[in-house]
């Protein structure tokens, strides 16, 4: 078999499923700030109102910070990347429920909803990077080789986010009670993860603290996040699990989860999507 030909078999077989992603997606972004006078631009704004308040009241009032011009940056993007982790979530849990009466009309895999609302976020965060990139820029971050590895540690991001959409959703098709225990969730996440708080400003105080706060570069999240930020505006100032431990099966952790987390969920929901139109 030729690439042509491996090409047309591809188009066969998911290009249908390819339109009707590509037409969510387009509608779902629409409609997202349908009514609202400021639009789009509120995909920008929601982080950058989160950043002022979590820097005003870390970094100026609690005086937790790395101690140079990059840091409202690094904090800016890993806000960025972890609104675009709630975002995804929030909206694709209930992707298939929302969803129903349009999965019972028309038949297409019931796994686009859900991809489609993770995209739409991914469309948000695109926007958000050249926020940030702009930021950086103004405060003369000096960029290094290593941001080519950015659109790989967007991709672990990107799967990791899936997997527990994906897990999410189909839950959610059968205890609504999911979305709140989420809520909760993912606010202790957000602030038990190196995110509003600097990573090096725990590790250099050494001890079972510092113990403690490398472990948490395992979370594929947290990991991600770290590599983006440390990839993209401060390899000097960000730890990651790639300086944090010398041992390569420790460093692999956090990929063969998201790997392990991606097959689950994909066995997860197609083994569930068939039952979708019956229990809703």
């Amino acid at each position: 078999m030729n690439v042509k030909q491996l090409v047309q078999k591809i188009r066969d077989r998911y290009g249908y499923a390819l339109t009707v992603l590509r037409g969510l997606v387009k509608t779902d972004f629409k409609l997202r700030y349908q009514g609202s006078f400021l639009g789009i631009a509120w995909s920008v704004l929601k982080p950058l109102m989160l950043f002022c308040v979590m820097y005003l009241v870390f970094a100026r009032f609690l005086r937790m910070s790395d101690g140079t011009a990059t840091y409202p940056v690094v904090l800016l993007l890993g806000i960025s990347s972890w609104q675009f982790v709630t975002e995804s979530t929030n909206v694709g849990l209930r992707s298939v429920v929302d969803r129903g009466d349009l999965l019972r009309k028309i038949h297409f895999p019931n796994y686009i909803v859900v991809v489609s609302a993770t995209i739409g976020a991914m469309i948000s965060y695109a926007i958000n990077l050249v926020v940030v990139l702009v930021f950086a820029l103004f405060s003369r971050v000096q960029f290094t080789w290593r941001i080519i590895f950015l659109p790989i540690n967007v991709a672990e991001l990107y799967m990791v986010t899936l997997a527990m959409t994906l897990i999410m959703a189909t839950m959610y098709v059968y205890y609504r009670d999911i979305a709140h225990i989420w809520e909760v969730l993912q606010q202790l996440i957000f602030y038990a993860m190196p995110i509003i708080y600097p990573l090096k400003y725990v590790t250099d105080r050494g001890g079972r603290l510092a113990f403690l706060a490398r472990l948490e570069l395992i979370n594929p999240i947290a990991q991600s996040i770290q590599d983006i930020r440390h990839n993209f505006i401060a390899p000097e100032t960000q730890p990651t699990i790639w300086n944090q431990f010398h041992s390569f099966s420790i460093m692999m952790i956090p990929l063969v989860i998201t790997l392990g987390l991606l097959w689950f969920s994909i066995w997860l929901f197609r083994r569930n999507s068939r039952k979708f139109a019956e229990v809703m």
